[in-house]
């Protein structure tokens, strides 16, 4: 599913605060930490699949009302955090929402097996003549 930065905008809402960290005083006076919540279930992105998909890998992450909360902090900058916020839900989005190829059990090949077998052959057959020869 392709996600697109204004689809994400209008499903979630974002929390400003001040934060802690580097900044000075502009700590003291700015609210740069930006907190995304998106509702999985009010959502209008994703198909009844993958919100269950969603729900099922993500429980750890979603609170009681099944809010999925995002946290940024790191910039000075409250537009920069809030592009983090949205980069992270994306790349968690697509983490949850892949789904792994089944693995198809192959064989070893009989060439690869018998290449083997020759190579362990030439070697032994070479150490065999670094021995001394025996006395009879």
């Amino acid at each position: 599913m392709l996600l697109l930065k204004e689809d994400i905008v209008k499903a979630v809402t974002f929390k400003t605060s001040r934060s802690g960290g580097k900044g000075g005083q502009n700590v003291n006076k700015v609210s740069s930490k930006v907190e995304l919540i998106l509702n999985i279930d009010d959502a209008g992105l994703f198909t009844e699949e993958e919100r269950a998909l969603l729900k099922d890998r993500l429980a750890h992450r979603l609170d009681q009302e099944g809010n999925l909360h995002i946290v940024s902090q790191e910039d000075r900058s409250q537009l920069m955090n809030k592009e983090r916020t949205i980069i992270k839900l994306t790349a968690l989005l697509k983490s949850a929402l892949h789904i792994q190829k089944k693995r198809k059990p192959t064989k070893t090949p009989k060439s690869v097996i018998r290449k083997r077998l020759a190579d362990k052959q030439s070697v032994s057959a070479k150490k065999e003549f670094r021995k001394r020869p025996a006395l009879d």
